[in-house]
């Protein structure tokens, strides 16, 4: 059986994306801030790892890939998928702290999930895999207010080109798709 991460698995599309991968017959490691709501995700698959997981810390993230290895012993699809608004206002209105948070979660977190599948689909036999970011039609059409959350997005746009290119030798694909308002 093929094996998945999807982050943000908790509620949203994360957790539409979770239960169709389970449904096709996927195993799944289902990464979020909160038990519960990933728990209700899986719905009792036998198929689903539920692991909670920060995507912000270095620490978090590799727990949730060393135990989806653990599990599974691969890694076929990555499901980038945490991410957040932010605070909405001006530039001037909006702190330091609010913007790296929003960084953080949106990039930061992307970073460190596609940085522990490339090392992971770069070394399985048969090598290769597929990473898949959640950007936003903000990077292309900005509303007002969005500063932090659509400048993330626009480097996630990079991430993803630069994360394709890197992974061509080793069988490794990334796209991205870019969803308004769901």
């Amino acid at each position: 059986m093929p094996v998945a991460i999807v982050t943000g698995a908790g509620s949203g599309l994360g957790r539409v994306i979770a239960r169709s991968l389970l449904t096709d017959g996927w195993c799944v490691g289902l990464a979020g801030r909160r038990r519960e709501p990933l728990d209700a995700t899986a719905a009792d698959a036998d198929t689903a790892l539920v692991a909670p997981t920060d995507v912000t810390d270095t620490a978090s993230v590799t727990a949730l890939f060393g135990a989806v290895v653990d599990r599974w012993g691969r890694l076929d699809l990555l499901v980038n998928n945490a991410g957040g608004f932010g605070v909405a206002g001006t530039p001037d209105e909006i702190g330091v702290d609010a913007w790296r948070a929003t960084i953080d979660t949106n990039l930061t977190g992307a970073f460190l999930c596609a940085r522990e599948a490339f090392a992971i689909m770069r070394r399985q036999r048969p090598a290769g895999g597929r990473i898949i970011n959640n950007g936003s039609i903000s990077a292309h059409a900005p509303r007002p207010g969005s500063i932090a959350y659509t400048a993330s997005k626009h480097a996630v746009t990079g991430l993803t080109k630069s994360l394709s290119l890197d992974g061509r030798p080793f069988g490794i694909a990334c796209g991205q798709i870019d969803i308004g308002n769901a």
